[in-house]
């Protein structure tokens, strides 16, 4: 049985914009969201899947993630065996 790991909301962010080769700003600019409200999101201190739909859905456009897989926690969850 393939050991998995869960992650955080924020790390799943954090990892798409670096992935992406972005800057906090520039995710913020295209989801055309306040960049404190950005930073809240990948600081942890707000969660994606607490916000409304529009402003999740933009953020998840911004870093090419798609809302479906986000919503049914396909991003959250890593096989450690395909490593």
């Amino acid at each position: 049985m393939p050991n998995q790991v869960t992650r955080e909301e924020k790390d799943i962010l954090i990892e798409a914009r670096k992935k992406l080769g972005l800057t906090q700003q520039q995710v913020a600019d295209k989801a055309q969201v306040a960049m404190r409200h950005y930073q809240m999101f990948e600081g942890g201190k707000r969660k994606l899947s607490g916000a409304s739909f529009w402003t999740a859905a933009k953020i998840l456009q911004a870093l090419e993630l798609d809302v479906t897989t986000f919503a049914r926690g396909g991003y959250a969850t890593t096989n450690n065996d395909e490593k």
